[in-house]
């Protein structure tokens, strides 16, 4: 069995967000300095449902792929969920939390990675 390289996994990830409307979908290679993971994805939401319908969509596409979720923060009623893979973090957010926490301005030396297919 061959691993899934972090770039893949992130890849995957966002477009199982994206094929449930995840709003604003962005993969983001961390920089050197952050050492727990080299990808971030961060999408976000408009209702509790919808999050966990695309935390779901997520979850299912890489188990599909042999990615194993190590652990996740948060779950029904939460407004941000966290799942860790290892080297890839998906945050999912209501939109509402994704202003106010702002990963993409606290990671401002991150590089956006393209993940369309």
């Amino acid at each position: 069995m061959t691993k899934t390289s972090a770039v893949t996994i992130a890849k995957v990830a966002a477009r199982a967000a994206d094929s449930k409307k995840a709003d604003n979908v962005q993969v983001l290679k961390m920089p050197e300095v952050m050492v727990e993971a080299e990808y971030f994805v961060i999408c976000s939401a408009s209702t509790h449902v919808q999050l966990r319908v695309i935390v779901d969509e997520v979850i299912a596409a890489l188990q599909q792929e042999g990615v194993e979720l190590l652990r996740q923060e948060g779950g029904p009623g939460n407004s941000w969920i966290l799942l860790d893979y290892g080297a890839v973090i998906v945050h999912a957010f209501l939109e509402e939390d994704r202003h106010y926490y702002a990963l993409e301005r606290l990671w401002a030396d991150a590089q956006p990675v393209a993940w369309h297919a």
